[in-house]
């Protein structure tokens, strides 16, 4: 993929979640990176719905700003995460409505936030981790990232929204809205004894697709 295919891949993808609601407003950043080891960045205080190809932050591949507008304050997420697992191509972050509420939940899992209900999170997740809460733009959470060594391909930052890296950009979307239709069901199921998948169920799912769960 060209860099120009790539700058419209970020956009187009930005728009469809932007458009179905899953982050609203200025909310939401988003990365990639270029074939030259570089990266391409939703810059600060723009709207999923309006990005502008051209204007998207440029990365060098020494991490030095070499085009486009300003990045997002939440650059710390985004270099924690690739710095510490080397398949990431792509990091997403979303304020999105029904992961947030579940993050605000008093029995949420701090190691394990989503419960096991559909086989879909956990193919292309993984275990996510709840962090706690940050003041947005707070390079700690960064750190928080980086001290999960790479174990996690997703965090869920309580009362703020979730972070998934994937090995491409459209790989990083799907899981992120995984996320969000799990959170989603699990707020749904809230107070119902819901019928979610046995231990023996994730634990074959696990081995069968080879997903990370320590």
């Amino acid at each position: 993929m060209t860099e120009t295919q790539l700058r419209e891949q970020i956009c187009l993808l930005a728009k469809s979640m932007f458009d179905r609601g899953l982050t609203g407003g200025s909310t939401g950043n988003i990365s990639a990176r270029t074939e030259d080891g570089g990266l391409l960045v939703s810059p600060t205080g723009t709207s999923f719905g309006r990005l502008d190809p051209a204007r998207l932050s440029r990365f060098d591949a020494k991490g030095q700003l070499v085009g486009g507008d300003q990045p997002t304050k939440e650059m710390p997420l985004h270099t924690a995460f690739y710095d510490t697992r080397s398949t990431a191509g792509a990091v997403v972050h979303l304020h999105s409505c029904h992961s947030v509420a579940w993050s605000m939940m008093p029995d949420a899992d701090e190691d394990n936030f989503l419960p096991p209900l559909t086989p879909y999170a956990i193919m292309k997740l993984g275990k996510v981790k709840l962090l706690p809460f940050f003041m947005p733009g707070d390079p700690a959470m960064g750190e928080a990232v980086r001290g999960l060594a790479g174990k996690r391909s997703a965090v869920m930052l309580a009362n703020h929204g979730p972070v998934v890296a994937g090995k491409d950009v459209e790989a990083a979307c799907n899981a992120i809205e995984e996320l969000e239709d799990t959170a989603r069901l699990a707020m749904l199921m809230r107070g119902y004894d819901a019928r979610a998948l046995s231990p023996e169920q994730v634990q074959s799912l696990v081995a069968k697709f080879d997903v990370e769960w320590d």
